[in-house]
C-alpha cells in the first residue's frame, strides 16, 4: 500500500520535471530577453504549486468520500467518514501553507526579484489588490475554513458543507494566469475552473475510495464513485478541449509548438485512465485487481497533475503569436463590439462555458426526469416543460448571443439584460417546478443509511435556511437590496471588471428573481403557506421599490460605474449620462408586463383559495346537516347573535 500512496506523488514529480524542461520554462534560451528571478524561484514555484494542487485534490476528494460516497450512521457520518475528516485537517493546514507560500513565490517572479530579497510591502500589495494574489490569499483562507471545519463534529451537514467548501477552495487560482488572459476568458477561465474541479474530485475521490478500502460496505461506495468518477471524465474531456482551444488557436498548433505537444500528451493520459475507469466498471471491486488498476489510475492522474502545472508555465501559441496585446481586448475578452444593429445583436456570439452548460445540462437532466415519469406512467403537464426549456433558452440568448457582448460596453444593454435575468428567466423557471420533477424522478437508494440526491435535496428544503429564505419578506429584501446596493452602491464597476464577479453578478440575477417568485406564484415543496393577499401586498411592495428605482437612477446626474464605462465607451455610442438614462427608463418600463403577469396569477390564486376555503365550509355544513350537529359556520354565527344581543341589553 506504501507503494500506491508514493507512486502517484513520484509519477507527479517527475512529468513536472519533464514538462518544465520540454516547455522552456526554466530554461533561459527559450525566452531570450527576459529577466529571471533566479533558478530557485524558477523551480520552487512550479513545485509548490504542484504540492498545493495535490493537497487540494486529496482534501476535496477526502472530504467528498466521507460527506456523500460512505454510508452515515443516522445523522451522523461513518465512523471511517470521521476518520477521513481527522486526516483532512492536517492536509488542509499544509494547503493553506503551501497556498501562502506560493503569494511569495508568485511575487518574486513577476517581479523578477529573489524570494529572499522581496519586501513585505510589495507581498502585501500583490495579495490585496492583484487578481492572481488575491485568488491564492482567498484560497489560503478557504483551506484553513476547511481544517476548522473538519474538527467541526460528525454530522452529516457540516460534513457536506465542508465537502463543498474544499472543492470551492479549488477554484480561485483557475480565474487568473493563462485562462484570464486568453483571448476568449469567457471560454477560457470558466472551462478551466470545471475542469479543474472535475479532474480533482475524479483523482482525489479515488485516492479516498482506496484509503476505505476495508470498509464492510466498500462494494457500494465504490459503485458511487464509479458514477462520480464518469460524469467527472466527461467535465473533465469537454472543458479540457473547449481549454485547449482557445490557448491553442488553431489546430496547427497541436504538433507545432511544445505547449501544443503537452496537451496532446495530457489527452493521452485522460483516454488512458478513461479505459482504466471503464475496465472498473467492468469488474468485480472486491477483488486485489481493484487495488491494482486503482493504484495505477492514480499514478496516470498524478501524472496528469504534473503535466498540469508544467503547462501553466509553458508559454501558449496564442501569446507568442501577438505582438503589441490590445489593452482593451485583454480587459473585455473579446474585440469590442461595433454600432449595434439587429444581427451583431444576435450573430455575434460571446459564447461562455459556463452558460453553455447550465443550458444544455439544464435541458438534458429535465427532459431525463420527464422522460422516467413517462416510463413510470405518470403524466408530466407540457406546458411545465415548455416554461422550463423556454426559461433556460432565453437565459442563453442574453448571456451567449451579441446582446451580452454589447452589455459588456452599453449600460442600457446591460440593464435590459439585468431585468430579463432577474424577472423573465426566474418566472419561467418557477413555471417548471423543477423541484416537484426531481423528488418524484429521483430514485432512492436501497440503503436507507446512504443519502442520494433525492435525500440531500429533501434536507435543503426542510432546513432552517430555507424556511428563512423562503420568508416573503425576506425574499423581497433579498431582491431590492440587490438592486439598489449594486447600482447606488458603486458595487458594479468591481464586478464588471472580473470575469468571476461578472458571472457571479449575472447567476446573482436569476438567484434572486427565482427565489422571489417561488415564493409569490411557485408551486414546488418547501415554500412558506402564506394567504394570496399576503404575496399580494409583497408583489405589490415590490413593484413599487421597482419603479421608485428606476426613477432614481432616471434623476441621477452620476455616472453609475463609471471608471469600468469609461474604459469600455466605444466612440460610436452617445454620452455616458445618456445611455444610462435610457436604461434607467428601459427598466421603469420593463418590469411592467412581468409585474401584471404576476399580478393576475396571485389574484387567480387568491380566487382559487377562497374557492377551496368556501367548498371545506360547504363540506362541513353538509356533514353537520347529516349528523345532526351543528357546523362551525353555524356555531359562528350563534356566536354573533348571542355578542350581539348582549350588546343590544347592555
Amino acid at each position: 500500500m506504501r507503494v500506491v500512496r508514493t507512486a502517484p506523488i513520484a509519477a507527479a514529480i517527475v512529468v513536472l520535471i519533464g514538462a518544465l524542461r520540454f516547455g522552456g520554462a526554466v530554461d533561459d534560451t527559450v525566452l531570450p530577453g527576459i529577466p529571471s528571478p533566479g533558478a530557485g524561484t524558477e523551480w520552487a514555484l512550479p513545485a509548490v504549486t504542484l504540492l498545493a494542487n495535490l493537497l487540494g485534490v486529496l482534501t476535496a476528494g477526502l472530504t467528498v468520500t466521507a460527506a456523500f460516497l460512505l454510508p452515515g450512521d443516522g445523522g451522523s457520518v461513518a465512523a471511517r467518514g470521521w476518520w477521513l475528516l481527522r486526516r483532512t485537517t492536517w492536509l488542509a493546514l499544509l494547503w493553506a501553507l503551501a497556498s501562502a507560500t506560493l503569494i511569495v513565490l508568485t511575487v518574486s517572479d513577476v517581479l523578477a526579484v529573489p524570494a529572499g530579497q522581496l519586501s513585505r510591502q510589495a507581498v502585501v500589495s500583490f495579495a490585496s489588490d492583484i487578481s492572481q494574489g488575491q485568488a491564492l490569499l482567498l484560497q489560503t483562507g478557504l483551506a484553513l475554513a476547511v481544517a476548522v471545519l473538519s474538527r467541526g463534529g460528525t454530522s452529516r451537514g457540516p460534513a457536506a458543507v465542508t465537502a463543498l467548501l474544499a472543492t470551492t477552495a479549488i477554484v480561485p487560482p483557475a480565474f487568473t494566469g493563462h485562462a484570464a488572459g486568453a483571448g476568449n476568458h469567457q471560454i477560457a477561465v470558466t472551462s478551466l475552473a470545471v475542469h479543474v474541479v472535475a479532474a480533482s474530485l475524479w483523482t482525489g475521490g479515488l485516492a479516498g475510495l482506496l484509503l476505505v478500502r476495508r470498509h464492510r460496505r466498500f462494494a457500494d461506495t465504490a459503485g458511487r464513485y464509479s458514477r462520480l468518477a464518469l460524469g467527472c471524465f466527461v467535465a473533465t474531456a469537454v472543458s479540457g478541449v473547449a481549454n485547449a482551444a482557445v490557448r491553442l488557436g488553431d489546430w496547427g498548433a497541436l504538433w507545432n509548438s511544445r505547449y501544443g505537444v503537452l496537451v496532446a500528451v495530457k489527452v493521452l493520459a485522460l483516454l488512458t485512465v478513461g479505459l482504466i475507469g471503464a475496465v472498473h466498471r467492468r469488474r468485480a471491486v472486491w477483488a486485489e485487481s481493484f487495488v491494482r488498476l486503482a493504484a495505477g489510475e492514480l499514478v496516470v492522474l498524478g501524472a496528469a497533475i504534473g503535466l498540469a502545472v508544467g503547462l501553466s508555465r509553458t508559454p501558449t501559441p496564442v501569446a507568442e503569436d501577438v505582438a503589441v496585446p490590445d489593452p482593451l481586448v485583454e480587459l473585455l475578452g473579446f474585440t469590442p463590439p461595433g454600432a449595434p444593429t439587429a444581427v451583431r445583436m444576435v450573430g455575434d456570439l460571446l459564447p461562455d462555458f459556463f452558460f453553455v452548460a447550465a443550458v444544455a445540462v439544464g435541458i438534458g437532466v429535465y427532459l431525463a426526469g420527464v422522460r422516467r415519469m413517462r416510463r413510470a406512467g405518470h403524466d408530466w403537464p407540457v406546458s411545465r416543460t415548455l416554461s422550463w426549456i423556454g426559461g433556460l433558452l432565453v437565459l442563453g440568448a442574453f448571456t451567449l448571443l451579441g446582446v451580452a457582448k454589447y452589455a459588456y460596453v452599453l449600460f442600457s444593454v446591460h440593464m435590459v439584460q439585468h431585468m430579463v435575468l432577474s424577472m423573465v428567466v426566474p418566472i419561467l423557471l418557477v413555471g417548471g417546478a423543477p423541484v416537484t420533477l426531481a423528488l418524484r424522478t429521483l430514485r432512492r437508494p436501497a440503503d436507507p443509511q446512504v443519502r442520494g440526491a433525492r435525500e440531500w435535496l429533501l434536507v435543503i428544503l426542510h432546513s432552517r435556511v430555507v424556511r428563512l429564505l423562503g420568508h416573503p419578506l425576506v425574499a423581497l429584501g433579498i431582491y431590492v437590496v440587490s438592486l439598489y446596493g449594486l447600482y447606488l452602491g458603486n458595487l458594479l464597476a468591481t464586478l464588471m471588471r472580473y470575469h468571476l464577479g461578472h458571472l457571479a453578478m449575472l447567476v446573482h440575477f436569476v438567484l434572486a428573481g427565482y427565489l422571489l417568485f417561488w415564493v409569490l406564484i411557485g408551486v414546488d415543496p418547501g415554500r412558506r403557506r402564506v394567504h394570496p393577499a399576503m404575496l399580494t401586498v409583497v408583489h405589490f411592495l415590490a413593484m413599487v421599490a421597482h419603479a421608485f428605482f428606476g426613477f432614481v437612477l432616471l434623476q441621477s446626474t452620476t455616472v453609475i460605474a463609471a471608471g469600468w464605462y469609461t474604459s469600455v465607451h466605444p466612440a460610436w455610442a452617445s454620452s455616458l449620462l445618456a445611455d444610462q438614462r435610457l436604461g434607467a427608463g428601459l427598466a421603469w418600463a420593463f418590469g411592467e408586463l412581468p409585474a401584471v403577469v404576476i399580478m393576475l396569477l396571485l389574484v387567480r390564486q387568491w380566487i382559487r383559495s377562497d374557492e377551496r376555503e368556501q367548498a371545506r365550509l360547504d363540506r362541513a355544513a353538509d356533514r353537520a346537516e347529516a349528523s345532526g350537529d351543528e357546523d362551525d359556520l353555524a356555531r359562528y354565527n350563534t356566536f354573533l347573535a348571542q355578542a350581539s344581543a348582549r350588546t343590544g341589553k347592555s
